[in-house]
């Protein structure tokens, strides 16, 4: 027996002995490297590590400070592109700042993932696809390669076909069972075909056709869709149903909820195909549901949802401003597109944007960014960069799986500016939090009222100047001692009134919001995202994180529907479960 142990000592110290000399070997000899370079964590990149050194000796330093250092900041610290003006120079940047930041971005391969994803390549690795909502609005119409296949002649023809419809649609041409023209559509979708849709849609109001009337539902509950038909005729209406797959649950199920309100009218079945239209690539089940094939728009796998705007999901818009505008649309989208892949790092638009954001993200540890649009119109912008920044860049991993070391997407959130000044900017002002804002202001108004766009105007630099000088406390005592206020009262509010302002944003103007200019202006946020993407070393176009909830809730619907007493769930969501039954009486 202790012969038996020695030899396997003497065995397992052999075979130790063996795997060391293997591994020296490997170390030693090309041969034997692995192919598959380590990858370096974003954090471990010199240009991240100087950025650290460099906000710890100059983090303590104003705004204000910046200013009165250098009277040639604004201009330092602008850009045009595509029709847009950025002024970024209310930003806690110096030159050395942006110096590093662009360095960062050259660490990062940031130059070379733009080029991939304009060549085709595949940049959402866990899908295996390609991300070419750019192909959609290449007005240049140069060839773009999915897997050797030129995809744009497909792109055309879809937009061609967009165009005759809605051509029909709003000439009156195209006709109800009754025999009278549409004056309503109805969108439903969600996620990215109901945001963007229904937020270019609002933005472009002012343009929108005389007769006809947008709505748009995406909510599975059933009061949204109850709430848009009561007030529509089946006669007049048509129904625009976006989805890929044609099996979109909350869709589906709202989609087959209208077609019933349809049928309950004088319609048949047949009468289906000329009051519903289908956004989708499944021919079959767009069929099965009663949806004449020659009125299915496809469109292709490499769009991603949040991203299909440019796409047949901007049907709804093109039925309410035209294929021309629509047109203008692409363009202005495409421009800066053109800007995005040209222009150097350091005097890129959405670069410059992406950067500032991984700045106060990664180094001042502000999660948060406000956007603020100064414009009416565009009071769903901020909910469309929501959804666009949020699904986009809320990951934890990395593109090869493994776990981020740094902070990834920051919440983005607003509402127009001018609303805000009354609510939440008191929060931005003087609450315990550093928020980094955007303010987005058109020069013209679309409807010029005697002083209404130069008050806005007025609010809009009022406040950028304001988060950025604050008051201090010795402004505050001249100003309350001018008014004639004590001493007494001054020492009693001087607190509460001070502003420490410090509070960086960046401005945003174009002439007017028309269609161009908002091409222009979400194809600039778009690339913003994809740079902060490629940073922070993440694949900002999957969503799994969505689909958990959506297998738990099937599940969940179906013991909803089964009456019984629920105990596979953890003891809080079997408690609801089962206390949703009984206050429903549907519990057995």
């Amino acid at each position: 027996m202790q012969r038996a142990n020695s030899v396997n000592r003497l065995e397992t110290s052999y075979n130790s002995s063996v795997r060391i000399v293997i591994l020296l070997t490997e170390a030693a000899h090309p041969i034997f490297r692995k192919k598959t370079p380590v990858m370096t964590q974003p954090v471990d990149l010199p240009a991240w590590q100087a950025l650290k050194q460099h906000f710890d000796s100059t983090h303590t330093t104003s705004l204000r400070e910046h200013f009165a250092a250098d009277s040639a900041r604004f201009d330092q610290f602008q850009l045009n592109a595509a029709g847009l003006f950025l002024d970024y120079s209310k930003n806690h940047v110096t030159r050395q700042t942006m110096d590093l930041l662009v360095q960062l971005a050259g660490e990062a391969g940031v130059e070379k993932k733009i080029a991939a994803m304009f060549a085709g390549d595949q940049v959402n690795p866990t899908e295996g696809r390609p991300a070419l909502h750019t192909a959609l609005r290449n007005r240049s119409n140069t060839p773009v390669l999915v897997d050797g296949h030129d995809v744009m002649p497909d792109v055309n023809k879809v937009l061609e076909r967009l165009g005759a419809f809605s051509d029909r649609v709003r000439d009156g041409d195209w006709r109800g069972f009754t025999g009278e023209p549409i004056t309503d559509v109805v969108n439903i979708g969600i996620g990215g075909s109901d945001l963007g849709p229904v937020m270019a849609s609002e933005a472009l109001a002012a343009f929108a056709h005389d007769r006809l009337k947008l709505h748009f539902v995406s909510n599975v509950d059933g009061s949204h869709l109850a709430s848009t038909v009561k007030r529509l005729n089946p006669q007049t209406t048509l129904f625009v149903i976006a989805s890929k797959t044609f099996t979109t649950q909350e869709t589906l199920t709202n989609a087959n909820s209208a077609k019933q309100w349809f049928l309950e009218s004088d319609a048949t079945q047949s009468d289906v195909a000329k009051h519903f239209v289908a956004l989708s690539t499944n021919a079959e089940r767009v069929t099965a549901f009663g949806i004449d094939q020659n009125n299915m728009f496809e469109f292709w796998d490499w769009v991603g949802g949040r991203y299909s705007l440019w796409s047949a999901i901007g049907l709804p818009l093109i039925l309410s401003i035209g294929m021309p505008r629509f047109t203008q649309f692409l363009e202005g989208a495409h421009a800066m597109d053109e800007h995005f892949r040209r222009a150097p790092l350091s005097e890129n638009m959405p670069v410059i944007l992406a950067l500032l954001t991984v700045w106060y993200n990664n180094f001042h540890q502000a999660h948060s960014h406000l956007i603020a649009p100064y414009d009416q119109y565009l009071h769903r912008f901020p909910a469309y960069l929501q959804q666009l920044t949020m699904e986009s860049n809320g990951k934890s991993v990395h593109v090869d799986g493994s776990a981020v070391s740094c902070d990834t997407g920051p919440i983005v959130w607003g509402e127009p500016g001018t609303n805000g000044q009354h609510a939440y900017f008191q929060l931005v002002h003087q609450g315990t939090h550093i928020i980094p804002t955007d303010f987005i202001l058109p020069m013209e108004s679309l409807h010029p009222i005697g002083q209404h766009h130069e008050l806005l105007m007025a609010n809009c630099f009022a406040q950028s100047e304001a988060l950025m000088m604050g008051k201090n406390s010795e402004e505050l005592t001249l100003e309350m001692n001018k008014a004639g206020a004590s001493a007494d009262e001054i020492d009693r509010l001087t607190g509460h009134r001070s502003f420490a302002g410090n509070r960086p944003s960046n401005t945003i103007m174009t002439q007017r919001i028309d269609a161009k200019a908002l091409g222009a202006l979400i194809a600039t946020y778009e690339h913003k995202v994809y740079v902060e993407a490629a940073i922070w070393d993440i694949n900002p176009f999957d969503q799994w994180g969505v689909e958990l909830g959506k297998q738990l809730a099937s599940k969940i619907q179906s013991e909803l529907a089964g009456g019984k007493t629920i105990t596979a769930h953890d003891s809080s969501t079997n408690g609801l479960i089962n206390r949703a039954l009984k206050m429903r009486n549907l519990q057995a």
